[in-house]
């Protein structure tokens, strides 16, 4: 590229000169291309490891001047293409203006102008957005898609200066962090490592310190592990690393992709050598955290933080802390963990203003909300932008005040005595919600038609017990009483402050009229609840009556929520259950339903109406328990192995015990998905949701430790995984709350685990005072970092475990062994994810839905697919390749959908490599038939006659339109009748609102299971224009062939007999075929074969002239080749009938079969002619016949058909073509090459690069 000139001293300096004229010099740096010797291995050395010159170009042009002793350089190149681009330039549009100056000073300003415009003028053209790299960025960018042969989609995120381990050696080098690849490389005297892993392969990322490696970072792979260590941050490199791994996670999970978040705010000022998707990862990084803190919704952006003091009137203090601005809220957080929480939203401000300045208070901020609190912030450093930001954010914020927002929270303040709503014992008909999810109609939540639309169930169920008037009464009114305190003192609703006091009233329990509140507030779900106001009631009124498979399984769920309950043994709890998990369904199509959702919801219910529970659920399964509820349940098994480590690190001795006993996986997943909800009595199980909601996992973890701690000795004792099972469930079934005002609600689980021996109960409160004792020590931050390190682990299982899955599906059918069948599924996946994010679309990211089969998940379209079938097929037939490999790509593909799966994939490269010599040849018989063969390929094979004999001409047969036709008619006919069937069925599925039911992948297998065994006499005859593209892709096949000219020779035999065969075959049809044409225009009425008939009868006609010919010829080859003519005779027999696609053709295969076989045995075996005649004839039509024909412009030959098992039959006289067909090519040499040519470098290169793998 063009260089704004720079001063260069030495020019001789490191640096060859290659090219010179009296005002440029052209170099080449030393070290770079062959040669060079000891200074050039130091130098390219230099150039790897310095960061000074690593990006210092292998190529520059100088402008020099005869006196000075100054050089000036112009331009620099990455290749010598590159160099001599400008070079010519320079030459062919500066040298001659050049020559007329007399002053060399004039020439020097006149070059720095000159290219100073060029550059002006490259930089005019460039786009914009690359603007906000660096320069030097830029460069690195460059040389790193170079270096590794990246496509210019793919994007660099950050470079650094490292060491890779090689063995115990360091090799200092440079590490590329892009979107989708993990790069490096060094070259340290003559020696070159280059290692490229894609971050979908890596297992594991670790950040240690050992006795072997200083500090150092572990990448993990399924194949290897690589240590990178030297790093000058390797903090930030870890932190970068992590959350690419992470990116990359979430494409293998849900399909999502990286895109680059546009809307972020441009720096103030540049930074040095960060990049634009650095920032914005960055950004990312910080806008999670932030959510997760704050309990914010997930499109909640920060804007930015800076540390300042807050007041805190309940204990008259300044709290240091942070205070955070985005979009919609302010928050505080205190550097002490537990002394202060504040969420401010924006909706809720009124005032916002700067007060005055004192020695107590500098630069303070007052903000004053709808609620009549007021917030002093002080110590602000940039007061005034900082005010200015929030104004503007108000300004955004919509004025008019939700609906919902003008409800207070007065229902909760009610006394639980007093109680006005009429009490509904099981048998009550109020009920008006619907009974079914497929009938009846929607229900109007805005008119109160519907109890569950205001209150919750337990208002509504409630029966009068004497606990309210007793202890337990007087217990839960001080509960309250203690609540209405903290709310005068830390104020109520979103803006409340958030301390220790508040946690521990939490642990305490929370009172029965004030959970609905609390949990909304702490869960963050009332935040999204004011701000889409009448969102729930549309979601139900759009998903009333839509069936999918969700509903089927949520109906088929409803009456196992919480039976015990009388709230869900009545249809008004089981409606509105139904409403609210038929409408999560409803907006999140992706997870849909999952078991364990109905038990959450129910207890949801009790203490929310609808729309509250609706949001309560929208938290806890898309913020607070990510992953949890989608079809593999990858966050609770994320969890379960956060679970695991912690239990290693704190109960170590029972950990090692659990593993014997596979325990932990068995236990965690019930307690983590229900939120012991399932585990534990009710009354107490729903204290734990009050901690869960206020602390998030990290409470759940600690009960869980807490749990296994209690029953360490017994669980050490057992002998197997049942009997730890029992003392742990008997565990559970005894945690009893003794304030619960509620009456008891048997518990199904207990009845089940009870033992002779009268239980020891366990005071829920009591577990839930020592797990803080013990285990409080667990950090938010610590678990995010874990969960990290497990999804991992849990995603890369998953997808071994679907490739399994996979390879053992097709394993059955298909001729290569298991571990060739799962490298094929390596390499297929890897196509498939590169289209993912190097595809000009991202059409292939649609196409993966993680709903269906394993098998189905990944598909690739034809150009993926002639990339794989070119750098893996035995057949290499050159430029003629990728014609083959679309042919492949259409007879594999049956549905037509122009996608296909790993086992049609796999099936058509077995047919490639395994079975015999007619199993091979049968593949490519039907690769040059349609569907496979598009009619317009056979337009040039009139070319490839010149091959094998100048006397055989061709033109496109109308046939193959034909059958093409019948072929569609019978697609069509196939839906037609599937929509017959789909409408004649039990269920019928509204077009476009479900996804297809998994009875159709079954019925589809049980399809594909059935035994279809395709005889060779089966397939259809070949025409004498697919003949021809046959024989030019034998052609194209063998000419790379160590014994090329024995199989051109053969196969320009074998092609020569077999069109000679062909005419003859044409020759004793002739009459058949007319007899067969009256009968089927007699008997059938198709509108394609009236239309072609009159074509067949012309060239029918022609070819009987050309017979007289034919039968004067004297005999020339009688006896030639005898062992042939035997062979020949008897393919003659079988079938050297009808052209392809000719009438006949379009009779049932029964009719033809009779009619022809009968006709052609008895030509040949009337005595008429003998088998020596036979071959003479063949010979003679061939050439003679044929040649006469060509000379008058004879039309189309379509009556010209041969068939598979004469070109078998020919084949096999032929011992070069058998031994080609029959030797073994190994697939995994062929997949290990092709890994290798995934990551070519620039052929610019001056000097190979070999890949060294880790």
């Amino acid at each position: 590229m063009w260089l704004g000139p720079e001063e260069v001293l030495l020019a001789g300096a490191l640096w060859v000169t290659e090219r010179a004229n009296p005002f440029f010099l052209l170099q080449r740096r030393r070290g770079h291309g062959k040669g060079g010797g000891l200074t050039g291995l130091l130098v390219g050395t230099l150039d790897v490891v310095l960061d000074s010159s690593a990006r210092v170009a292998p190529y520059r042009i100088l402008h020099q001047t005869q006196d000075s002793q100054v050089y000036w350089a112009v331009a620099c190149g990455s290749s010598r293409k590159e160099i001599t681009k400008h070079w010519e330039w320079l030459e062919n549009n500066l040298l001659q203006t050049l020559s007329i100056f007399d002053n060399e000073e004039d020439i020097t300003t006149f070059v720095k102008g000159k290219i100073h415009g060029i550059i002006a003028e490259e930089n005019k053209n460039e786009q914009p957005q690359s603007e906000e790299d660096p320069g030097k960025f830029k460069e690195a960018e460059l040389k790193m898609r170079k270096q590794f042969g990246m496509p210019e989609v793919e994007k660099l995120v950050n470079y650094y200066s490292c060491s890779y381990w090689k063995g115990r050696v360091p090799r200092q080098g440079w590490l590329y962090l892009t979107v989708n690849h993990l790069c490096f490389y060094s070259f340290l005297l003559g020696k070159e490592v280059t290692l490229v892993i894609q971050w979908v392969d890596v297992t594991q990322l670790e950040k240690n310190a050992t006795l072997l490696f200083p500090e150092c970072i572990k990448v993990s792979t399924r194949d290897s592990e690589l240590y990178f260590s030297m790093f000058l941050n390797i903090n930030e490199t870890f932190k970068l690393m992590e959350q690419l791994a992470n990116i990359a996670m979430r494409q293998l999970l849900d399909n999502e992709s990286f895109l680059q978040d546009k809307s972020l705010p441009k720096p103030r000022k540049p930074l040095k050598n960060i990049s634009a998707l650095k920032r914005d990862l960055d950004a990312r990084a910080k806008n999670e955290c932030y959510r997760a803190t704050f309990r914010l919704p997930k499109d909640e952006c920060l804007d930015g933080h800076t540390d300042c003091t807050l007041w805190t009137p309940f204990n008259k203090m300044h709290i240091p802390g942070q205070m955070f601005v985005s979009n919609n809220y302010i928050c505080f957080a205190s550097k002490a963990e537990e002394a202060c929480h504040l969420i401010i939203p924006l909706r809720e401000v009124t005032i916002v203003e700067k007060a005055d300045s004192s020695s107590v208070l500098p630069s303070p901020l007052s903000i004053s909300t709808k609620s009549k609190m007021t917030f002093f912030f002080a110590n602000l450093k940039d007061r005034d932008f900082l005010v200015q930001r929030i104004s503007d954010f108000l300004q955004r914020t919509p004025s008019k005040k939700p609906c919902s927002i003008e409800r207070e929270w007065k229902w909760n303040l009610a006394d639980p005595g007093c109680e006005e709503v009429p009490e509904l014992p099981s048998s009550s008909p109020l009920a008006v919600s619907p009974t079914s999810a497929l009938s009846n109609r929607p229900v109007n939540f805005c008119a109160g038609e519907v109890p569950t639309a205001s209150q919750g169930l337990l208002k509504l169920f409630r029966r009068n017990s004497e606990e309210l008037l007793g202890p337990k009464g007087a217990k839960e009114k001080m509960k309250e009483e203690s609540w209405n305190i903290h709310f005068s003192e830390y104020g109520r609703g979103m803006c409340m402050y958030r301390t220790a006091k508040t946690r521990g009233l939490v642990q305490k329990g929370i009172p029965e009229n004030l959970r609905g509140e609390l949990w909304l507030l702490f869960s963050g779900a009332w935040n999204e609840m004011v701000t889409h106001p009448g969102y729930y009631a549309d979601l139900v009124e759009k998903s009333m009556g839509k069936y999918s498979l969700a509903t089927e399984e949520i109906e088929r769920d409803l009456h196992r929520s919480m039976p015990e309950h009388p709230a869900f043994q009545n249809e008004l709890g089981i409606a509105a259950l139904r409403r609210v998990l038929t409408a999560y369904a409803f907006r999140n199509p992706t997870i849909g339903y999952c078991q364990a959702m109905n038990i959450v919801t129910s207890v949801l219910l009790l203490y929310c109406n609808e729309e509250e529970a609706f949001w309560l659920l929208v938290a806890l399964c898309e913020r607070m328990l990510p992953d949890y509820y989608n079809t593999r349940v990858v966050g609770a098994l994320v969890d379960q192995g956060i679970f695991e480590e912690l239990t290693r690190e704190y109960l170590p001795q029972l950990s090692e015990k659990m593993q014997d006993l596979g325990v932990i996986s068995t236990i965690s997943l019930s307690w983590f998905l229900t939120l012991f909800l399932s585990v534990m009595p009710f009354e107490s199980a729903v204290v734990i949701v009050d901690c869960f909601f206020y602390e998030g996992i990290k409470f759940i973890l600690q009960v869980s430790l807490a749990i296994l701690d209690a029953n360490m000795e017994k669980l050490l004792q057992c002998c197997d995984e049942g009997e730890a099972m029992t003392i742990l469930g008997r565990y559970l079934d005894n945690v009893v709350n003794r304030q619960s005002i509620s009456p008891p609600i048997p518990h199904l689980h207990a009845l089940l685990t009870s033992g002779d021996d009268p239980p020891l109960e366990i005071d829920i409160f009591e577990l839930i005072k020592t797990s803080y004792e013990k285990f409080s020590n667990l950090k938010a931050d610590d678990i995010e970092q874990m969960r990290f390190k497990q999804r991992l682990k849990v995603i890369q299982s998953l997808e071994d475990t679907a490739k399994k899955s996979v390879v053992r599906a097709v394993s059955s059918d298909i001729g290569f062994s298991i571990e060739e069948l799962e490298e094929l599924y390596v390499v297929f996946k890897a196509k498939y994810l590169m289209s993912c994010y190097w595809g000009n679309n991202r059409a292939a990211a649609a196409r993966r839905d993680q709903s269906l089969p394993y098998l189905e998940q990944y598909r690739i379209d034809m150009e993926q697919f002639k990339e794989l079938f070119i750098s893996l097929t035995p057949w290499s037939c050159g430029a003629h390749t990728p014609v083959l490999a679309g042919r492949l790509f259409r007879l594999l593909d049956e549905n037509r959908d122009c996608l296909i799966n790993f086992k049609e994939f796999v099936t058509g490269m077995s047919g490639m490599y395994h079975g015999d010599l007619t199993e091979k040849l049968k593949v490519l018989y039907k690769l040059h038939l349609p569907p496979a063969l598009n009619p317009e390929e056979t337009e040039s094979a009139l070319e490839a006659t010149s091959y094998f004999t100048e006397d055989v001409t061709t033109e496109v047969s109308p046939f193959v339109s034909e059958l093409d036709f019948c072929l569609h008619c019978e697609s069509q006919e196939t839906q037609e009748d599937k929509e017959r069937r789909s409408e004649n069925g039990p269920e019928k599925e509204e077009k476009g609102t479900s996804p297809q039911d998994y009875r159709y992948y079954l019925r589809m297998w049980a399809k594909e299971k059935e035994s279809k065994k395709e005889t060779i006499k089966d397939l259809p005859k070949m025409s004498q224009e697919q003949f021809i593209e046959l024989c030019k892709t034998l052609y194209n096949m063998f000419s790379e062939d160590p014994v090329e000219q024995e199989l051109y020779h053969a196969i320009a035999t074998v092609a020569s007999l077999l069109l000679r065969i062909g005419e003859v075959g044409k020759k004793f049809s002739n009459r058949p075929m007319r007899k067969s044409e009256d009968c089927k225009a007699n008997n059938t009425q198709d509108p394609v074969s009236e239309e072609e008939s009159p074509t067949s009868e012309q060239s029918q006609n022609s070819a009987v002239e050309q017979q007289p010919q034919a039968d004067h010829e004297d005999k020339t080859c009688g006896d030639a080749q005898p062992e042939k003519t035997q062979q020949e005779n008897q393919t003659l027999g079988d079938g050297s009938g009808e052209g392809q696609g000719s009438p006949l053709q379009l009779l049932s295969d029964d009719e033809t079969k009779d009619d022809m076989s009968m006709s052609s045995y008895s030509m040949v075996s009337t005595g008429s002619l003998q088998c020596e005649d036979i071959a003479d004839d063949t010979v003679l039509v061939g050439c003679e016949g044929s040649s006469s024909a060509a000379r008058y412009g004879s039309t189309i030959d379509t009556d010209w058909s041969i068939s598979f098992e004469q070109i078998l039959a020919s084949m096999l006289t032929e011992t070069a073509l058998v031994n080609y067909f029959e030797k073994k090519v190994n697939i995994l040499q062929k997949i290990k090459d092709q890994k290798k040519v995934e990551r070519q470098f620039s052929s610019s290169s001056d000097y190979e690069l070999s890949s060294v793998s880790g």
